[in-house]
């Protein structure tokens, strides 16, 4: 679980980074709109990557390896599709971008379900 260990805290250093751009370098360069938008990325983006930090905290403990694998490349997904397309929208206004976000919110409902029932499976 290194792996998750390792893309969760890197996700985190990113999420925080990229919040600190968007509240200094983009305030005055985004509509209100946008920025929210922007700031919506920076939220699920944290979460999801406190996700990848539990998703390798909890590995040993589940008898699933797979299912535990399955639910962090998922939320890894959702991080990069989600909140990706997000970042991408808000600089750049490509609006068919909206269309990839649900696949993240997907991924990332996909990713908690599956750690669901690997924690269901513990006995």
């Amino acid at each position: 679980m290194r792996t998750f260990l390792l893309a969760g805290t890197v996700n985190a250093l990113l999420a925080v980074a990229l919040g600190a751009f968007g509240a200094h370098g983009l305030k005055d360069r985004l509509d209100e709109e946008m920025l929210d938008v922007y700031k919506t990325g920076v939220q699920y983006h944290m979460y999801h990557a406190l996700g990848l930090l539990a998703v390798a905290l909890v590995a040993d403990k589940l008898r699933s390896a797979s299912a535990v694998k399955w639910a962090g490349r998922l939320l890894l997904a959702g991080i990069v599709l989600f909140s990706g397309s997000l970042y991408v929208l808000a600089l750049t206004d490509l609006k068919w971008l909206g269309a990839i976000t649900p696949l993240g919110g997907v991924a990332f409902l996909a990713g908690w379900a599956t750690l669901a029932v690997a924690a269901y499976k513990l006995r």
